[in-house]
């Protein structure tokens, strides 16, 4: 491997939408990075607007990549997902790559019985395959404290989503609480656009992953991808 490029969802339509929005990613995921260039890998995280024109630019990318090059999904789930396979005390390194394949081709077929053109995902390996789950919403309200400190005065802590079972929240509910713990501030009410690249640059990475575990599933993987390299 001498590349990894992730195509995320979001963004919006314009340049500079999608470009503050890598800002926000690359802080988000700054301790891979930093791996990754240590390594001497290039590092490519590109946030392509809408859930078809990032599934789009992944599958072109992926068809026509060196294959040197790791090309990776990252997109909301939307919609619920089982939960992920518990890790099994004193797992051998065996069993635990075959969990992780199993839990991989879980977030596969969610996507192929969803999106229903998109067929077989490119012919990528699940394990290139990664939900937010069930958005990015998700990992944002998983740090409440960060995010009361970002809005500031007139915020409401109290109306935030609860921190249990993160993954299991609608995204409807995310957004709506999100909104109205923030609607009184300076900022205004949250914005996906306005709010989560900044948002994204600020949050603790632990709590995400303590909180929402396909977080932890995703930069756990891109950990030993970078390790292996």
């Amino acid at each position: 491997m001498k590349k990894i490029a992730i195509y995320v969802e979001g963004g919006g339509d314009r340049v500079p939408q999608r470009a503050a929005l890598r800002v926000g990613f690359d802080a988000l995921l700054d301790k891979q990075k930093q791996s990754a260039r240590q390594k001497n890998l290039g590092w490519k995280l590109v946030p392509c607007g809408g859930r078809n024109q990032t599934y789009e630019a992944f599958v072109d990318h992926f068809q026509e990549a060196d294959p040197e090059v790791l090309v990776v999904l990252l997109v909301d789930a939307e919609d619920a997902i089982a939960a992920e396979l518990p890790t099994p005390k004193g797992e051998t390194p065996e069993a635990a790559e075959n969990r992780e394949l199993a839990d991989a081709e879980v977030r596969k077929k969610h996507l192929q019985i969803r999106e229903k053109h998109w067929k077989n995902v490119g012919g990528a390996s699940p394990l290139q395959i990664h939900l937010m789950v069930r958005c990015g919403e998700a990992w944002i309200a998983s740090d409440p404290d960060t995010v009361a400190s970002y809005y500031g005065k007139g915020f409401l802590p109290k109306r935030m989503p609860s921190t249990v079972n993160l993954e299991g929240q609608s995204r409807h509910d995310l957004f709506d609480k999100l909104k109205g713990a923030s609607a009184k501030t300076k900022k205004g009410a949250y914005e996906k656009i306005t709010h989560a690249s900044k948002l994204l640059q600020l949050i603790i990475t632990s709590e995400v992953a303590k909180l929402c575990p396909r977080f932890a599933t995703f930069t756990e993987w891109l950990d030993d991808q970078i390790a292996k390299a």
